[in-house]
């Protein structure tokens, strides 16, 4: 599929009639990758179309593509990409960066001294963050909003989330800061050099198999493998700095 073919552009009203294959296939490509999503509801997502918030992808004769839409917290002080999804069959075709490009302009259009921020467990992802100027953060430096961290409640890591007192989980927190932030360029340099060691350290926080043993562990081997894989995760976190 040809890049030229494929419209993205921010959501109209009359796109609400995607919602529910949008948030049907948000949630069977959180299972099919072994990982947690926040679960949105079709209307919820047909909210966000209708306050202007959204972004989608299509193709000319109508058929649904990709799709992100923006969530603002604490009084517009945050504000959160979320939900990227692309149908199977248009991804690796790069249409995931021109959404994310085309969401985090909206962003910057609405919200323009908001920190923007995304949670993730993907490598993709990241390396599209770091084009934009995002930096990997702790969990500190994210939303205190009590509204955002119970939209995890649904994601099948949200026990070990709670576990570590919000402090960490499996996914990275990124965030650009339009006060105080590196340019585009500079991030994205420093991905490549450290990309290898984010593979790597990635890999191992997405196995499946470590994910059943942290749910179904239990006395010292659990709280272990807990151990480790958060120490994993942190060092991850200050490759970045």
């Amino acid at each position: 599929m040809e890049q030229q073919e494929i419209i993205v552009r921010v959501a109209e009203k009359q796109d609400v009639l995607y919602t529910k294959q949008i948030t049907e296939e948000m949630e069977s490509s959180a299972k099919a990758r072994g990982t947690g999503i926040a679960k949105r509801s079709p209307e919820y997502l047909a909210n966000k179309i209708e306050e202007g918030k959204a972004v989608i992808a299509v193709l000319p004769n109508g058929v649904w593509v990709g799709f992100c839409y923006i969530e603002a917290w604490e009084h517009n002080q945050f504000v959160a990409n979320s939900g990227l999804i692309v149908a199977p069959e248009f991804r690796k075709s790069g249409v995931a960066k021109r959404i994310k490009e085309r969401i985090f302009k909206l962003s910057r259009e609405k919200y323009p001294h908001a920190k923007i921020f995304g949670l993730t467990t993907g490598l993709a992802v990241m390396k599209i963050n770091s084009d934009l100027g995002y930096e990997p953060v702790t969990y500190s430096e994210l939303t205190n909003d009590e509204e955002f961290w119970s939209g995890c409640r649904s994601c099948v890591n949200f026990d070990i989330l709670t576990s570590k007192e919000r402090k960490n989980c499996l996914c990275t927190a990124m965030l650009y800061d339009p006060a105080d932030h590196y340019e585009p360029q500079e991030t994205t340099d420093h991905f490549e050099k450290k990309k290898k060691v984010y593979e790597r350290l990635m890999r191992l926080k997405k196995s499946r198999f470590m994910n059943r043993l942290i749910k179904k562990g239990s006395g010292n081997i659990g709280r272990e493998l807990k151990k480790k894989l958060f120490s994993l995760h942190f060092l991850f976190t200050l490759l970045f700095k």
